[in-house]
């Protein structure tokens, strides 16, 4: 297989784009990287064009390898012919390979072996001739041995029968076509086991819909459902055609003799064999894509989330809500720096709120609080309605948000947080998370493993390994995508950096430390284990703001210092002009760029992003993203009326809709059908997390807790 080809076919590129992402691959570059300082090489292939053709390069070469395997192993045997060769060569995905490898494929003890054992080959091929004009009775009289253990010639004929069984079902032919049969015409059924037990999964209690037509969320809840034993779930296949096509595939003269035994055989390898075979593979290959379509949505939602802009130059009072335990505050000022720390029990059980008021007040007089960020944890609405209270009754300039809590308990019990918060609780430290994310929420999102965030239904059903790979590979696109200032970045933020390792950003923090702040990009050949390559793959992502080199404060690589130095003094203006600001406009004084290229001996898209990089020194792309919405009242469900029309939060985008906050503590749903009047085939058409939306209430049903939204207006 040409996998240079295949890749340029599926990606819709140029071969020339995927020889050149390929090689840079091969040599070790990162996708960042590739993605930001290789653009003249691969075209402007953008991370997430990248990312699919890293992954499927691996999925093909692992193809490759399993070919070579397979071929090997068949012509250790001496039955490799030029036809399965040919087969095995064109094979374009490894359950193909698997079919044609099958009759190869060293058994375990079947059936059909054991009548192998017994001799009984011969019997198989005589009725599989179908040219017999004797009773097979009489045919099985030579096969009759008690050596053998063939008392009986109805046991030879059995055995025979078991061994043509096998043949029909290692036939990769007969498989595969079974097997789209199956897809194209078979049905997904789920029934309950208990029908008059309640449950979330009631709409799959007697549910049945074509498999080629299953969507990704109904295949894992009906997954979810059986693997809590609450649903049976069957594949109907197209059992009459399928044997149909059997029958005329063996059945080849019409026989008498052979034609009632071969009948029973081919039902039976269907049945035994085939059948249960491909509904494995079926409901696997369904979970699989319903996996990698959910993992998509899980990456886009994550990126959102981490893309949020930052609310940058408040002192935020971060707000941790528990009953029992009381509600844990955190101060930090705009730096992230903690300031101060409190517990208050204004919630049941204890219902000390003059107390806890009294706390807030000292806290935002001393520390001059404009922003709470409160979690959205045990005890979040209770707490919203202390504060919105306080805010009224303070008359001070306060506003708060809800921020998601997913993952703040976890980076709590951490040793990164033990290691930064020696003297702080868990719950201390999960307070001082909840306001830090809202400050910056990619800076503090980092320090949590990506799957603990929270970005989906059914993310702990999928392969574990793979959401891993596909989160982490978000969380560097956007770290990289904002850069990072390299004399305050923390070590968890720094190792997503490209080509930084956690050695490596564990090494730049220590080196920090001792040394003081870096001065220039090139001091980061001088950290321990930071080699050449490293700093060819991280330099460009990382800032120094007040450096010597007012280059360092840009996303312009060091490699190409020269031609933005020679650019800078061929427009007239000087490397201090960066720091001042005064670059604004550039663009259009460069004037004709091919040919202010050729001079510069750089690439045309290579200048381009220098002089954007020099209009607009480490802009952050989180700017041009929706504001959170900073309230200052509550609502409550009650409070919702059928017509109603507010301002909202995406919190999550699924398959079939996306959940609004619009400030009540329950999410409301915008269903796919109530998003626009167009046709669309995902929400993510129309919508990701951290939009800000206006949506109008169709229903609310205090009962169930359910808001029926729409953004059709």
């Amino acid at each position: 297989m040409d996998i240079i080809q295949k890749l340029t076919e599926e990606l819709q590129i140029k071969r020339s784009q995927t020889e050149a992402a390929v090689k840079l691959i091969d040599e070790g570059n990162t996708i960042p990287f590739i993605a930001r300082y290789r653009k003249e090489m691969t075209g402007s292939l953008n991370d997430e064009v990248l990312r699919n053709l890293n992954e499927r390069l691996a999925y093909l070469r692992n193809l490759e390898e399993k070919k070579e395997q397979v071929l090997s192993a068949i012509e250790e045997q001496g039955k490799l012919t030029e036809e399965l060769k040919a087969q095995i060569l064109s094979a374009e995905t490894l359950v193909v390979v698997d079919d044609l490898y099958r009759p190869y494929r060293p058994k375990r003890r079947t059936r059909a072996t054991i009548a192998r054992e017994k001799g009984l080959d011969g019997l198989a091929n005589l009725i599989l001739l179908q040219r017999t004009s004797k009773p097979l009775e009489e045919e099985a009289l030579p096969y009759i041995s008690e050596e053998k253990e063939v008392a009986t010639a109805e046991a030879a004929i059995e055995g025979a029968k078991d061994i043509i069984a096998e043949i029909i079902s290692d036939e990769s032919d007969y498989r595969i076509h079974i097997r789209g049969l199956t897809f194209q015409n078979g049905r997904l059924q789920s029934t309950a086991k208990n029908p008059e037990e309640s449950s979330v999964f009631e709409m799959y209690y007697d549910y049945e819909e074509a498999i080629a037509k299953a969507a990704g969320h109904r295949i894992l809840a009906i997954n979810r459902g059986e693997a809590e034993k609450i649903l049976t779930v069957k594949i109907l296949a197209p059992e009459e055609d399928i044997l149909r096509y059997l029958h005329k595939k063996i059945i080849t003269r019409d026989n008498p003799i052979t034609t009632p035994i071969l009948t029973d055989v081919i039902e039976d390898s269907y049945k035994r064999l085939i059948g249960p075979a491909i509904e494995r593979e079926i409901r696997s290959d369904l979970t699989e894509k319903a996996q990698e379509g959910a993992i998509k949505v899980f990456g886009r939602n994550l990126e959102q989330i981490l893309m949020q802009p930052p609310i940058t130059g408040q002192v935020v009072l971060g707000w941790d809500p528990a009953f029992r335990t009381g509600c844990k505050l955190a101060v930090v000022d705009p730096t992230g720096k903690v300031l101060d720390t409190k517990v208050i029990y204004p919630t049941e059980p204890h219902f000390k709120v003059a107390e806890a008021k009294k706390a807030l007040t000292r806290l935002v007089d001393q520390h001059h609080i404009t922003l709470i960020s409160l979690g959205n944890g045990t005890a979040s609405r209770e707490s919203e309605q202390i504060i919105t209270e306080f805010i009224k009754e303070s008359n001070k300039p306060l506003q708060y948000v809800i921020v998601s809590e997913a993952g703040a308990s976890v980076y709590s019990a951490s040793k990164l947080a033990a290691e930064e918060f020696p003297d702080f609780d868990v719950a201390q430290r999960s307070a001082v998370s909840i306001a830090r994310r809202l400050q910056d929420p990619l800076a503090e999102l980092v320090k949590i493993d990506p799957k603990s965030i929270g970005v989906g239904q059914y993310q702990h059903d999928m392969n574990q390994k793979r959401l891993g790979e596909a989160l982490t590979g978000v969380v560097e696109d956007s770290v990289n995508r904002v850069g990072v200032d390299l004399n305050t970045a923390s070590a968890p933020l720094l190792e997503y950096i490209s080509g930084i390792s956690k050695t490596i950003a564990r090494n730049i923090v220590e080196f920090r430390e001792t040394n003081g702040r870096f001065r220039n990009r090139r001091q980061l050949l001088k950290v321990s284990k930071l080699g050449p390559k490293a700093f060819e793959q991280c330099a460009g992502f990382l800032r120094i703001s007040d450096g010597e080199n007012p280059l360092d404060r840009t996303s312009v690589h060091p490699e190409s210092y020269d031609a933005a130095l020679r650019l800078l003094e061929k427009l007239g203006f000087q490397p201090s002009d960066i720091s001042a600001g005064s670059l604004k406009g550039l663009s259009k004084k460069a004037g004709n760029l091919k040919t202010l290229a050729q001079e510069l001996e750089i690439g045309e898209i290579t200048l381009a992003d220098i002089l954007a990089e020099l209009e607009k020194p480490a802009r952050d792309p989180r700017d041009e993203m929706p504001k959170p919405i900073l309230r200052t009242d509550v609502l409550e469900m009650k409070d919702l009326q059928e017509g109603m029309i507010l301002k909202g939060t995406v919190r999550n985008v699924i398959d079939f809709g996306a959940f609004v906050d619009i400030g009540v503590h329950q999410d409301g749903l915008v269903h796919i059908s109530q998003m626009t009047d167009r046709y669309i085939k995902h929400p993510l058409e129309v919508v990701s997390v951290g939009d800000i939306v206006e949506v109008k209430i169709l229903s609310v049903d205090l009962v169930r807790k359910r808001i029926q939204l729409t953004m059709k207006l």
